[in-house]
């Protein structure tokens, strides 16, 4: 599909509202052919007008959950993968601080997207730049450090290269809205990276993970969607995984009605 009629697909894909404040969109991304899923699931929202909410398993009682089990638990609208995680099946990969609760102190050289949110400010993602740099985050209710995709204006960090997986994503838009992003098609990163930022236009995004462990869930009682990846260059290099891996930590965006937790 060319990019002018990708272009003219998009504006006859309206987002919808499922609910108070919360968007998604289904977007053609992949080949038919080659994938269960060839849509790019997104969700957007205005961070002044709902709230993120990190979860995650150490805080609570250590063990992993599906994206689906931990909406259901924490009474989430909608799930996502926090970021990527250490071989202890735990550790966030990048920085990760909730409140006073320093759950990875290291900061990963590597990575340079930070998605923070502070006192009298939405949630943003910043970039670590230059290299080794930090922002003073001391007042910042929490912040989750992760692999890089866009910087500054848009710019695509990603070289051309032949690894491709499923994708679970988090992005900022010009407007400062959030996108929660997941595709299970699997493309290389540079041309994820390419469109995010010509079609939705995003201006600084991170990966939070990739393959059969890539999730998005959406509970509303307008939409409810479990969404699980597979595709990953040298380790699960197929479209066969029909359900969502246990996962650590989650970000999620919470209902408005009052959950009973068990």
């Amino acid at each position: 599909m060319s990019a002018f009629a990708l272009s003219l697909l998009l504006v006859a894909t309206p987002w919808r509202e499922f609910a108070p404040g919360l968007e998604y969109v289904a977007l053609p991304y992949g080949d038919p052919t080659q994938v269960a899923d060839p849509r790019l699931h997104v969700v957007r929202f205005d961070p002044q007008r709902m709230s993120l909410k990190p979860v995650v398993a150490a805080l609570e009682d250590g063990q992993k959950r599906t994206a689906a089990q931990w909406a259901e638990r924490e009474g989430l609208a909608v799930a996502i993968n926090l970021g990527m995680f250490e071989l202890d099946h735990s550790s966030n990969v990048g920085h990760l601080r909730i409140g006073e609760q320093q759950l990875q102190p290291r900061w990963h050289a590597g990575h340079r997207s930070t998605l923070v949110w502070c006192p009298k400010r939405p949630v943003q993602i910043v970039d670590l730049d230059p290299p080794g740099e930090r922002p003073d985050f001391a007042r910042c209710e929490w912040v989750i450090q992760n692999l890089r995709v866009l910087k500054g204006e848009g710019t695509n960090v990603w070289p051309k290269r032949n690894q491709r997986w499923s994708e679970a994503a988090i992005g900022q838009d010009r407007a400062g809205r959030i996108h929660l992003i997941f595709t299970r098609a699997p493309r290389t990163m540079h041309e994820f990276a390419e469109f995010l930022r010509k079609e939705l236009d995003l201006v600084r995004a991170m990966h939070v993970e990739g393959g059969p462990e890539a999730s998005l869930s959406i509970h509303t009682p307008e939409l409810h969607l479990d969404l699980a990846g597979s595709y990953e260059t040298g380790f699960n290099e197929n479209d066969h995984n029909d359900r969502q891996w246990p996962i650590p930590n989650v970000l999620g965006v919470q209902r408005t009605e009052v959950v009973t937790r068990p």
